[in-house]
């Protein structure tokens, strides 16, 4: 129990201690990523529309049929973006 006390500690404490270390080396993916266009973060791997959000639009879940049921669990998690909404 002692141990794993230790090691939670220790995992909340790490990201805190290295800071200025990780943002050094996020700092050239994050310019690759820039250069390459590429969009933003892929949240899961099953759809296009919930693995890009940003992109999606409003007839995406339903490429199949109008009528057809979300298939994919994490289309249940991850909401419609903001310029849908309006």
């Amino acid at each position: 129990m002692l141990l794993g006390l230790l090691a939670l500690g220790g995992s909340l404490l790490h990201p805190i201690l290295d800071r200025a270390g990780a943002h050094q080396r996020s700092e050239p993916a994050r310019q690759l990523a820039q250069e390459l266009g590429l969009t933003g973060l892929a949240l899961f791997t099953e759809a296009r529309y919930t693995r890009h959000p940003e992109l999606s639009d409003r007839h995406t879940p339903f490429q199949n049929h109008p009528l057809t049921l979300e298939h994919f669990p994490s289309g249940t998690l991850v909401p419609p973006p903001r310029h849908l909404h309006d």
